[in-house]
């Protein structure tokens, strides 16, 4: 709301005095650094370790928001298959959620986090940070989610994508009325739809774009309307799908083109002075030569 709207009483708020420690945003909690639908923590501290490298707002504000930093920094090693904080399959997927159904959720929202911080790592020319003694270059995030998203893009055991309509192998019975029940100008009931749901044949409607739940901890998928916890897309995953897939691909651009021309007004949210207006010469006058 602060970013939205500039009233600093949203940055009050957001640091108040004993809001972290209620929250346990501080507290070294595994789970509590994964992004997710039941989580925001992680996202909410990288929007104020955004403010604090950004606009820097000083007192009274700056112990909450340091505090903010160094949680998102943690948040960030915690990615990386070197320090054993998750594990990951061995076709290089992490098990955010410890692999349970619907992996894939939970690995784009994260790898969407970790491409946002490098960029804004790189916004402030600070080249990375680090993860205890270890120095972690900016550009080691950007892979770890360009990884993730290569897994599900068909860069994994099974050589197949895990987005419906995309590559030649993606799931053909996929969790979803939309998919499974055929047009033909029939209105099924709630519970009329389960014939469709219960049949072996593929999709008569191919649900483009549409990320599924995933593949278990061990790679293996099992394209099965029944297994849901595999096959069913959700609005959270392509969410984050999406938001992942804008915040490689923009950074992959902006590497490629021209030395940036970035200004620090141009950082997002700095207030900039507004540019002067040009006095109108009286009439008659006449410009010089150039």
């Amino acid at each position: 709301m602060y970013y939205a709207t500039g009233n600093s009483s949203y940055i009050a708020a957001a640091t108040a005095p004993g809001l972290a420690e209620h929250a346990r945003a501080f507290d070294d909690i595994l789970d509590l650094s994964v992004f997710s639908w039941d989580n925001k923590l992680p996202g909410a501290g990288l929007l104020l370790s955004r403010l604090r490298m950004f606009l820097n707002p000083g007192y009274p504000y700056e112990e909450s928001l340091a505090g903010y930093h160094r949680a998102a920094g943690l948040d960030m090693c915690k990615c990386f298959r070197r320090f054993a904080a998750f594990n990951f399959t061995r076709g290089g997927m992490a098990l955010f959620n410890h692999g349970r159904g619907q992996p894939l959720q939970y690995v784009v929202a994260n790898a969407f986090l970790a491409a946002l911080y490098a960029d804004y790592l790189e916004a402030v020319n600070v080249p990375g940070w680090y993860c205890g003694p270890n120095f972690m270059p900016a550009d080691d995030l950007r892979a770890f989610a360009r990884s993730q998203l290569d897994y599900i893009l068909g860069d994994n055991p099974r050589k197949m994508s895990y987005v419906v309509g995309y590559g030649g192998r993606y799931p053909r019975h996929v969790h979803h009325r939309g998919a499974s029940t055929p047009r033909n100008r029939v209105r099924y009931s709630c519970t009329g739809g389960r014939r469709w749901r219960n049949t072996k044949k593929a999709d008569p409607n191919v649900l483009t774009g549409a990320m599924v739940g995933g593949p278990d901890r061990h790679d293996r998928f099992n394209d099965s309307r029944m297994a849901f916890g595999q096959t069913e897309p959700t609005l959270v995953g392509n969410a984050g799908l999406v938001a992942a897939l804008v915040a490689v691909t923009i950074a992959a651009a902006a590497s490629a083109s021209a030395p940036s021309t970035r200004t620090a007004c141009s950082l997002p949210y700095r207030r900039c002075p507004r540019p002067r207006r040009r006095r109108r010469r009286p009439r008659g006058s006449r410009e010089g030569c150039h």
